[in-house]
């Protein structure tokens, strides 16, 4: 990406975002600017209710590259919630060029649309140089939707100027989403990590909307446009069209549920910001209740029913990979142990559910532990009771029994059950959604082809390099594409709420279950 290796080995994401804007600014200045952001705030559905609009800060292209709308189609659809997912929803997508006005509609029924919002427009320009694309301008499109009605089903339609979705011949492009109940209902959500563009990945893609869930995690390592992850500029394979290719193939399901990313290694962009991740903040539009929004904006929250879920950027703590280690100066731990606190005080949530790129327990061969999520974040999940940490980073599929103090507290099985309440914290690793697969050192043991070892050779990250371990905790290991399913089954005050968590193969079929259960509140 134009920084050469060996000065990138020695500086931070931010130095090396200085470094490129230097080298490029002439060309930068000719083009028009990296990142231009549109300010048009989206609307209110209630009935009674407006939709408010302020002026762009900038054009998002010149005239010359603005073509007739009726010849351009949205693609990329991707949805996300605000910070209350009863009431708020982002709905993104994409143009291939700039266009003029785009808006949404939306209604209760495809044939009620004549509700129309303005929409933001941010336009992200790459240089030549800068990786291995020539000059190149993408345009992602927001609209953020408040004062929804909880539980309830919308229709929409995302256009511009000459291509409006309401027009009959054009019905076919809407699609649907689903607001959280304002009460505890039974529920399902999936995860992974480590998708990118793939066939694996677009059969993942295609079980997932099978299992019909509320939600989808993305643990980190999204489209992998930067191929290297280290999060050095040098890396000459960078190229932001990735991102094009990923949305659509996500689109299948972003579009109608809710797609939560995180961020990883590989999603750190130098070019666009100091922190890597101005290109994310273009394509993305995540809960901005994290403790810096400007800074972390993969970290927030969001309740859904009677879980919590919480996302984190383990970029801030990693030894392994420290391009932006430190970049909260402890902010992010401080909010963390906040969240956790008001969570599991808060009657109406049973189960903490984190989310977050860097394994704290992992035993691949390629990445294996970080030793600073371990440092920094597994005392919080012991003191406030997590009741499950999904990761992604090492691309397979392994489960731990449970943990407390680093330590096995219970041998968790293939069907058995964790109280976290007592007993500790269940880990899953689940970065096998689409790119190439890593290795163990020891052999596979999933459901119907249990190969239990005592122990198992590994390593944690840490500060000063690589440590040698043996660790007692790796139960479930399945090298082949995989995705998490979790049921989330609310009960009566007093009797045990569950989640039951399922590994599940690119084939369809089942690899790992577990129950996690506690007394619901």
């Amino acid at each position: 990406m134009g920084v050469p290796e060996k000065l990138a080995e020695r500086m931070s994401m931010a130095e090396q975002h200085e470094y490129l804007r230097a080298r490029f600014s002439r060309r930068t200045m000719i083009r028009g600017g990296a990142v231009t952001l549109g300010a048009v705030a989206g609307g209110a559905f209630v009935p009674g209710a407006t939709a408010q609009a302020a002026v762009p800060t900038q054009r998002t292209a010149s005239a010359a590259e603005t073509v007739d709308g009726a010849h351009v189609a949205p693609f990329g659809r991707h949805l996300a919630y605000g910070s209350d997912p009863r009431t708020e929803m982002t709905v993104s997508w994409q143009v291939p060029v700039a266009v003029k006005n785009p808006f949404i509609r939306i209604g209760a029924h495809p044939w009620d649309l004549s509700r129309r919002i303005p929409a933001e427009v941010r336009s992200l320009y790459t240089p030549a140089g800068v990786g291995a694309s020539g000059d190149h301008t993408q345009y992602y499109i927001h609209a953020k939707l408040t004062h929804l009605r909880p539980g309830k089903t919308y229709y929409y339609g995302v256009g511009h100027q000459g291509f409006d979705p309401a027009e009959p011949h054009l019905l076919g492009t809407l699609g649907t989403f689903t607001t959280a109940p304002a009460h505890k209902a039974p529920f399902t959500f999936t995860a992974f990590g480590d998708q990118g563009v793939s066939y694996h990945g677009l059969a993942n893609d295609s079980l997932i909307l099978g299992q019909d869930p509320a939600f989808h995690l993305h643990a980190g390592d999204i489209a992998y446009a930067d191929p290297s992850g280290a999060g050095k500029t040098a890396d000459t394979g960078f190229d932001s069209r990735t991102w094009d290719q990923f949305l659509h193939q996500t689109e299948s399901v972003a579009k109608q549920i809710p797609w939560m990313v995180s961020y990883g290694n590989h999603d750190m962009e130098a070019w666009y910001s100091p922190n890597g991740y101005g290109g994310e903040e273009a394509r993305w539009t995540l809960p901005d209740n994290g403790p810096d929004a400007k800074n972390l904006p993969g970290v927030y929250s969001f309740v859904y029913g009677n879980t919590a879920v919480i996302s984190l950027d383990p970029n801030d703590v990693s030894f392994e990979i420290p391009a932006n280690l430190g970049i909260s100066g402890g902010t992010q731990t401080t909010w963390f142990e906040g969240q956790l606190k008001k969570f599991r005080a808060c009657d109406d949530i049973d189960f903490i559910v984190v989310f977050f790129h860097h394994c704290a327990y992992c035993t691949s061969t390629a990445h294996a532990s970080e030793g600073g999520v371990r440092q920094e974040w597994v005392p919080l999940f012991d003191k406030y009771q997590v009741d499950l940490v999904i990761n992604g980073h090492n691309h397979q599929y392994e489960r731990t029994d449970v943990i407390k103090g680093n330590e096995v507290t219970k041998k968790l099985p293939i069907g058995g059950t964790a109280y976290p309440e007592t007993e500790g914290v269940v880990y899953v690793t689940a970065g096998a959604a689409g790119r190439s697969l890593y290795a163990f050192t020891a052999p596979d043991s999933y459901e119907g082809h249990e190969h239990e070892v005592d122990s198992v050779a590994s390593f944690v990250n840490l500060k000063d390099g690589k440590q040698n371990e043996t660790v007692t905790w790796s139960r479930v290991r399945y090298l082949n594409y995989s995705f998490l399913r979790v049921d989330v089954t609310p009960a009566p005050k007093g009797r045990f709420t569950t989640l039951t968590v399922q590994g599940i193969a690119e084939t369809g079929d089942r690899i790992d279950h577990f129950t996690v259960a506690r007394r619901a509140k």
